[in-house]
């Protein structure tokens, strides 16, 4: 199992970025794929989930701005995040659980003027 986030990068507030996870090693069309996010010296906090047939779930903290899509023909999830905020800065991974967790490289979002 293998999951490869990328797509961050420096944003200002207000801005948009739009993450992706390719995924493989697994059936990904049958598997539920969540997002994570996680900022030095903060626990590891869950974002949102895309669900096999594309039903999203997402945090309180991020719902309203930020939407997930999934591509199971390219094994692939997105993440678009909009109106992004400075508390929005962290690490992002994505993650499948398939008999345990398996998590991507993450990839890093700051939001900064």
């Amino acid at each position: 199992v293998q999951l490869q986030a990328s797509g961050g990068g420096l944003v200002q507030p207000g801005g948009s970025l739009r993450l992706s996870c390719a995924a493989s090693g697994f059936s990904f069309s049958s598997r539920a794929i969540n997002w994570y996010r996680q900022d030095p010296g903060k626990e590891r906090e869950w974002v949102a989930e895309i669900m096999p047939a594309g039903e999203t779930h997402f945090a309180g903290s991020v719902k309203g701005r930020f939407i997930a899509s999934r591509d199971n023909a390219k094994s692939r999830v997105y993440l678009q995040m909009d109106s992004l905020k400075p508390e929005d800065t962290a690490v992002y991974y994505c993650n499948v659980l398939i008999s345990r967790d398996y998590w991507g490289q993450g990839t890093q979002v700051t939001v900064s003027s």
